[in-house]
């Protein structure tokens, strides 16, 4: 029974180990390595995961050092010699010990039942803490495949990119995620301010993140939702108060109107963009695709796939599975002219 025991929880460390450090991934912006880690915690609900990731790591460690050790020792004080091969004797047949049967059965249960127990308290701590006034209430919605986020009490919606104040341990501003699916499972993880959460069709979940410090924490769906579920990629900014403050006054005013880009304009209203795309301020009113109001002013384009720079704005727009196949999504078949017009419209929406 201790290998069993033994093998099952050196999977489970193992299987921890594997998901920290592969999330490791280039961030498509700068080319460098993203902190995504379980390993390096920037929020509350993080900090409580990681201490129990470490004591899982730490008694799987401990078990594979004996077991390991005992198979060792047994290996090389029992190994077979020249002499042996000449005798006829049997070694001394044992059967049966009580005291290794009670402990390689009892210890196991410990084991198990303090694991259970120290589970418990990390699940209860982050899902009854105390919600303070201050908190900011986002509404996260999973699509096939990109995310969409409203902020009910602020009347703003955006996607693909969240934004949320810092959480300042002498005043917590955590944000709280009302989390469901509009088409099937989706799952939200950013791992250095949460553990995931699955985002079900009909059913609502919710969770709260409080980043420490300003900056960009990157995730991904943890949950396989299609051809594309590998990027559906999650990135959050957490901003200082004044910035915060800055960004919601931005969302909230409607698209800009640049009289150079009226062209474009008109070509997007006039073709199946408005059916899908909401752009405030204009005709177009869809809900169907992300809310591109602003899409100029966000860092990546197809849920964070890829720069938003014109060019790629332009390939996308043309042919959105040059990016992502599979994506649902249908090419605009537009002409050059009508493409680059639109294209310049959508830059100029910031």
């Amino acid at each position: 029974m201790i290998p069993d025991a033994s093998g099952t929880l050196l999977s489970l460390a193992l299987l921890q180990l594997h998901l920290g450090w592969s999330l490791l991934r280039l961030d498509p912006l700068d080319g460098v390595k993203s902190g995504t880690s379980i390993f390096a915690p920037a929020g509350t609900p993080a900090h409580t995961i990681f201490g129990l990731s470490m004591l899982v790591l730490s008694i799987c460690a401990a078990i594979f050092v004996i077991v390991g050790g005992l198979l060792l020792f047994v290996l090389i004080r029992f190994r077979q010699h020249p002499s042996d091969q000449n005798s006829e004797r049997e070694p001394a047949q044992i059967y049966g010990s009580t005291q290794i049967e009670l402990s390689w059965t009892v210890i196991p249960i410990i084991i198990v039942v303090m694991l259970f127990l120290a589970t418990t308290r990390v699940i209860f701590s982050t899902q009854h803490a105390r919600r303070p006034v201050e908190s900011l209430d986002v509404t996260v919605i999973g699509h096939q495949f990109w995310w969409e986020y409203r902020y009910p009490k602020l009347g703003i919606v955006t996607a693909n990119e969240l934004h949320i104040p810092v959480s300042n341990p002498a005043t917590p501003t955590p944000t709280y995620l009302t989390m469901s699916s509009a088409d099937t499972d989706h799952s939200f993880w950013v791992p250095r301010l949460a553990g995931k959460t699955d985002l079900i069709p009909n059913r609502v979940n919710t969770m709260w993140i409080d980043p420490e410090q300003a900056g960009l924490y990157l995730g991904q769906c943890a949950q396989y939702c299609g051809t594309q579920h590998a990027k559906m990629l999650l990135r959050v900014y957490a901003d200082s108060p004044a910035d915060f403050a800055a960004w919601v006054e931005h969302q909230k005013q409607p698209a800009s109107q640049n009289p150079q880009a009226a062209e474009g304009q008109a070509v997007f209203q006039h073709n199946a963009c408005i059916s899908c795309h909401t752009v405030a301020g204009t005709v177009a009113t869809g809900k169907f695709g992300p809310d591109l109001t602003h899409v100029g002013s966000r860092d990546t384009i197809a849920s964070g796939a890829v720069p938003n720079t014109p060019a790629n704005l332009r390939t996308f727009v043309d042919n959105p599975g040059h990016f992502k196949p599979g994506i649902l999504m249908p090419p605009m078949h537009l002409n050059d002219h009508d493409l680059d017009a639109v294209t310049a419209y959508l830059v100029t929406l910031k």
